[in-house]
């Protein structure tokens, strides 16, 4: 499980926030995270851009991070500093992309009831996000512990270069039955 809890100022967007809205296409050359994410999100409104600073978390409605496949648009978030992205849904290639890259990634249906400029703490552990100044508690599945390891590695490669392992569930063999 992730060791620490998050705490960040909710910078909210909407729905269907495409990957090349995160990271325009014309930067898919870069390979420098710094650069990406300088550019992340710079199609949005100047004031959301602005409030996008080291430690914020990152909000957003449905199907976040739909469009292509491009490892990009997680670099350019993590490079931004932005800490976690919530979204009540997302595209599931951006979310694979995302874990692998250490990206923490939480889905929730609640999300957009999380309002915008409220302090959040995460606990990635318990599966519980805490919004300050409604004294609520949001919950969302757990999760998994080699996910965790993923995330506190900083993404796959370093997971697996440091030994982490993928634990699959054993099921229970079904007894054979004799033939009488």
């Amino acid at each position: 499980m992730m060791k620490s809890k998050i705490k960040g100022t909710a910078v909210k967007v909407g729905d269907h926030i495409d990957t090349d809205a995160i990271i325009p296409a014309r930067y898919l050359s870069a390979t420098d995270p710094d650069l990406l994410g300088q550019h992340c999100l710079e199609i949005l409104d100047a004031s959301v851009r602005e409030r996008l600073r080291p430690g914020a978390v990152l909000v957003a409605g449905a199907n976040f991070g739909c469009g292509s496949s491009r490892e990009h648009a997680p670099v350019s978030i993590r490079a931004r500093g932005i800490q976690a992205v919530i979204a009540s849904s997302f595209a599931r290639i951006f979310f694979r992309n995302g874990i692998n890259l250490g990206l923490l990634l939480i889905e929730t249906p609640e999300a957009g009831e999380i309002p915008d400029g409220e302090e959040l703490e995460i606990d990635p552990g318990s599966g519980t996000i805490r919004v300050g100044g409604q004294d609520r508690t949001i919950s969302f599945n757990p999760l998994p512990k080699f996910v965790s390891g993923i995330l506190e590695s900083g993404g796959l490669i370093a997971y697996l270069a440091s030994g982490g392992k993928f634990e699959i569930e054993k099921k229970p063999k079904a007894k054979s039955r004799k033939k009488s």
